[in-house]
């Protein structure tokens, strides 16, 4: 066997561990841009009643435009540890002319 033969099978089963083992990279902190546009508004946001816990920030619920059933279906909170000195802005739709846009939630300083 060449040494190209037994380089691709162990890079491959490495590909194949890596969410697994220390290799994996650590999680950005960067902010993404998602460019989406619907036609129809959303629904206004449901009624979360949540317990404050020190420590934690509640990530509020949304709209998720689902274009295999063409509706939007609700995408509940979550408690996400606090950063301190951060604020979390949550997602949400903005009005564009006769379109909704939809942009993510993101941490602010």
């Amino acid at each position: 066997m060449t040494a190209r033969t037994l380089i691709l099978p162990a890079l491959l089963a490495l590909a194949s561990l890596a969410p697994f083992t220390p290799l994996a990279a650590p999680p950005a902190h960067a902010r993404g841009f998602v460019a989406l546009s619907v036609g129809i508004a959303p629904p206004p946001p449901r009624v979360e009643r949540v317990v404050v816990r020190p420590g934690w920030v509640w990530a509020p619920g949304w709209w998720r435009w689902a274009p295999r059933l063409r509706r939007y279906v609700w995408v509940r909170g979550h408690w996400m540890p606090a950063r301190p000195g951060w604020r979390w802005v949550g997602p949400r739709w903005a009005p564009r002319g006769p379109r909704w846009v939809f942009r993510a939630g993101y941490w602010m300083r």
